[in-house]
């Protein structure tokens, strides 16, 4: 019977049936070892047969007088001298002898440490005429050949030492490329997430995002079942990109990924490629790849592509490195065609897609890119309802109330928003966190901290209120301007004073929406010059913003009769970095003929407004001087009814509700009222 041998692999990756012994690995701890027996064995060998040391008080004192010193050998060297007693005497000495059974037959006896030549010689001279004898000396110098040798190797041991020990410092830290120290640098750094260290994380706690849930749940079914899409003739996606402002969930939506494939999944980050090595990055791709393909079928994760998935050629004339760019084309390499890498599948996530290189973006590499945006009114429910859970809540806190206070927050923004009220809430030592504190912790989030105590003249407050009045007038006079919510003179953050708008759930906006927007926003530096006569630095922000407004509608919406039905927008970002602009010189002085005239056009609009409204400007900016916040209730007392239109969404049952600002500023304003 022949014994079957068993195909399995060991740790090391030796082929299967291979008898030969393995040898054993060279440690560097072998040095320290050989280097602590020889010293042992000098100690060892050298002991028992040596003479004993004394004093050389002792020496002067006891021995030389006694007469019985036979031989005096002095090692000029070492400034050592070696006597020889009368083996017949030694029983003299037994008191200074304390071992002399020991020592050697025939001497040397004593080892005695010299001070001087001249003071060996007197004493010498001294006892010779005190026992009228001869004592004989000698001198000559010594070389110890093992002692020279590891005086000589001590420098180069010492170095060899310090050079392992830092080594095996940078390997077992990571170092530089990971746990295999420099000599590994081009290896991989992804982390590896498997059943044994598996991601908590599940679709479930992924609120919102319903269609890029969809299509990443299909390749996560296909991982499962397999045979349900192959048996038709289709293929898995190769790589699917996530595409979305910060904050939306792509990396979130990654570890749910991770957590519901049940497969090996690869996590790196885009910058962990690039190193201050030539040609690192290139073979780290090299080696992820490599691993993926060993534990294939596996996904592998890559979070901020961007770091290496620029457009190549950008900035040439700055640039003389290309490391970037080669890291890029060896991943283009390994995900073109997956022949090798069958059951690989990549994600990548960017809120940089303009800027990433098309050879990259072609189908082939990420078949589909998912677009990952902010979530609307109905995901925003969603996401507090995800990260309402952990807190304990009062009975005045409604996700629908706080979706429709937070229109343009993302995900990270609402779990904020959460923390941040519960942190307040328990500042008030409350046992529930409520309706309150949330209001409190948007206020916070958006405009930074309130400074009460910031000191400020009385001609700059009344200046600010006013300003803030302008703001507040002109938006509920304007039909198409964002609701007001409240108007405050109290400093927040950098701000002395602000104006809370609810912006309304719109897909599109049309040209007299932007232009009621921007002349809401010059009011505030109309009612500086309509009051006061003069105008000041509070308006940057103001004017910041509606230049930029002013600007996307000439040069890109093409709303400039002038200018005409072109955009220049580069939706590409391929001129990033280009010195010339699409258009001609002429072209450039029309568009900025035209950014002005929008601008001093809203600005005399916001000045007449508020002329036409004098009184009840004067009558609302005092107000705010009085009660430092007003509310839309306020606004309504003095301007009457606003004009407004109403705003239908259809959830996704079908169910219309009025999303306009109108029912959600009276909630505001019962809450946030008692804070006067």
């Amino acid at each position: 019977m022949t014994e079957e041998k068993k195909n399995i692999p060991d740790e090391k990756g030796d082929k299967p049936g291979n008898s030969n012994p393995k040898m054993p690995q060279f440690n560097a701890y072998w040095i320290y070892g050989i280097i602590f027996a020889v010293l042992i064995g000098i100690t060892m060998f050298s002991g028992g047969q040596a003479p004993q040391k004394v004093s050389w008080s002792v020496f002067e004192n006891q021995i030389l007088p006694g007469g019985d010193i036979v031989r005096i050998v002095v090692i000029t060297n070492e400034g050592d001298a070696e006597v020889t007693i009368n083996e017949n005497a030694l029983g003299k000495y037994s008191d200074i002898l304390k071992d002399h059974a020991t020592l050697p037959r025939t001497g040397p006896h004593l080892l005695v440490k010299i001070p001087t030549l001249d003071k060996l010689e007197e004493a010498r001279k001294s006892a010779e005429e005190a026992k009228g004898i001869q004592i004989p000396i000698e001198y000559e110098e010594r070389s110890n050949l093992l002692r020279d040798f590891f005086m000589m190797m001590l420098p180069f041991l010492l170095i060899i030492g310090i050079w392992v020990f830092f080594f095996r410092r940078m390997s077992s830290q990571g170092g530089a490329g990971g746990a295999g120290g420099i000599f590994n640098v081009g290896k991989s750094k992804a982390r590896m997430f498997d059943k044994e260290t598996a991601v908590k994380v599940t679709f479930n706690d992924v609120a919102g995002l319903a269609e890029a849930k969809v299509e990443l749940e299909e390749i996560v079914e296909f991982l499962k079942k397999p045979e349900k899409f192959t048996q038709l003739g289709g293929k898995i996606p190769k790589g699917a990109l996530l595409v979305g402002p910060p904050g939306t969930g792509k990396t979130l939506l990654a570890k749910a990924v991770a957590g519901e494939a049940n497969v090996p999944f690869f996590s790196m980050s885009g910058s962990d490629f690039v190193e201050m090595f030539v040609g690192v990055g290139a073979s780290r791709v090299r080696d992820l790849f490599k691993k993926a393909k060993d534990k294939a079928p596996c996904i592998v994760f890559i979070d901020e592509i961007d770091a290496i998935g620029r457009a190549r050629g950008k900035n040439v004339n700055f640039s003389g490195n290309d490391e970037r760019e080669n890291t890029l084309n060896q991943l283009l390499t390994e995900m073109d065609g997956f022949a090798s890498n069958s059951g690989v599948i990549v994600l990548a996530a960017t809120n940089r897609a303009d800027v990433l290189d098309r050879a990259l973006m072609r189908a082939g590499r990420f078949d589909r890119q998912i677009s990952v945006e902010l979530p609307d009114l109905n995901e925003r429910r969603e996401i507090f309802e995800v990260h309402l859970r952990p807190l304990r809540l009062g009975d005045d806190v409604k996700s629908d109330f706080l979706a429709r206070q937070t229109p343009g927050f993302s995900g990270a923004d609402i779990a904020n928003v959460c923390n941040e009220s519960a942190l307040i809430a328990a500042r008030k030592s409350k046992k529930v966190v409520e309706k309150e504190d949330f209001l409190d912790a948007v206020d916070r989030i958006v405009g930074g901290l309130e400074k009460k105590n910031k000191i400020i003249s009385k001609d700059e407050k009344r200046a600010v209120a006013y300003h803030e009045a302008g703001h507040a007038a002109i938006s509920w006079l304007l039909e198409h301007a964002h609701p007001l919510v409240k108007v405050t003179i109290v400093p927040r953050g950098k701000a002395l004073g602000a104006a809370w708008y609810l912006p309304e759930e719109r897909s599109l906006n049309t040209y007299d929406q932007m232009l009621d927007e921007m002349c809401a926003t010059l009011g505030g530096r109309a009612a500086e010059d309509v009051v006061f006569g003069r105008i000041s630095t509070g308006a940057l922000n103001d004017l910041e913003k509606v230049t930029r407004q002013a600007t996307a509608m000439v040069s890109y919406f093409g709303m400039s009769p002038k200018i005409g039905n072109l955009s220049y927008f580069d939706s590409t970002g391929q001129n990033e970095y280009a010195f010339n602009k699409p258009y001609s010189e002429k072209t450039a002085q029309i568009i900025d003929e035209e950014i002005s005239r929008i601008v001093e056009e809203q600005y005399e609009r916001a000045k007449g407004l508020l002329k036409e409204n004098s009184d009840k400007h004067h009558q609302l900016a005092e107000l705010l001087l009085e009660k430092e916040v007003l509310f839309s209730e306020d606004l309504e007392h003095i301007f009457g009814k606003r004009k407004i239109t109403s705003h239908i969404i259809e959830d996704e049952n079908g169910k219309k509700s009025e999303a306009s600002a109108s029912v959600a500023a009276k909630e505001v304003k019962e809450v946030e009222n008692k804070e006067e």
